[in-house]
């Protein structure tokens, strides 16, 4: 089978081309992801879409709201996501503080083993800490706090972030869970002093702009918007994590997908 790896097909043609199995990871479709594309005549079936939804209308019904509504729904924190002042943040992080501590409390009564393993190619429980990890290290501690290289060696980029002196990536590393969570430990803990001191001049400021290599880049940026990156997440990879150890407590460990 073709393989095409950082290759640049724009203006390419595919026409009666079957892509069954086949596998797009990081890919731009006329944009970023599917921005911009019109499918007509399609049929759908056994379809799963996890993303960010806007202006996405299918046999002239717009769904993003609806996909919002049935999410709120489910999940009744999440509209606290969506601060508006210090105290909402404040609110926010406690319950994320809380939720997190159910979903490791789950991962905990797995084998400590199990918690390395990915589910259809996605982080394992433990990488997905470490990213969390990297996250408060870019957003706040660098994005906020100005420190210019605040990464700790086992903070974990997003796969599609290019290599970046100074930022780690170390994927074939194999912390235990008691590592990676102390590590958290400090970084949840800093978030929780620095929110427990916001007041509405700072969250509206500019932060100031950090002058090295790095992410996120050396700029300034909105102290809410750093704040809202962090939320959002914690929000989500935890959601992802609730949904993986449920394939973990249900698989036999030699018969998960991906594998």
């Amino acid at each position: 089978m073709a393989e095409f790896i950082h290759d640049d097909l724009r203006g390419s043609t595919f026409e009666q081309v079957d892509l069954s199995g086949a596998r797009f990871h990081h890919c731009q479709l006329n944009g970023v992801g599917l921005s911009g594309v019109r499918m007509r005549g399609v049929e759908l079936r056994d379809v799963e879409i996890t993303g960010e939804l806007a202006g996405v209308t299918v046999n002239g019904v717009e769904i993003a709201p609806l996909v919002e509504a049935e999410l709120n729904r489910r999940h009744p924190e999440r509209h606290q996501m969506r601060p508006t002042d210090p105290d909402g943040f404040r609110e926010a992080w406690a319950t994320l503080e809380r939720l997190w501590a159910g979903t490791v409390a789950r991962a905990q009564r797995l084998p400590p083993e199990r918690l390395h393993e990915s589910v259809e190619g996605e982080w394992s429980f433990i990488e997905t800490l470490r990213h969390l990890v990297f996250v408060t290290d870019a957003w706040i501690r660098r994005g906020i706090q100005g420190q210019p290289a605040p990464w700790h060696p086992l903070s974990l980029p997003w796969d599609g972030m290019s290599d970046t002196p100074g930022v780690p990536r170390d994927r074939a590393a194999r912390p235990s869970l008691e590592t990676v969570l102390a590590l958290r430990a400090d970084r949840v803990a800093g978030v929780r002093v620095l929110l427990a001191s916001l007041t509405p001049e700072q969250l509206e400021a500019h932060t100031v702009a950090v002058d090295a290599p790095g992410w996120p880049p050396p700029q300034s940026f909105p102290a809410r918007e750093c704040l809202e990156v962090l939320l959002n997440e914690e929000w989500e990879h935890r959601l992802f994590a609730e949904r993986d150890l449920a394939v973990l407590e249900a698989s036999p460990i030699d018969h998960l997908p991906g594998r």
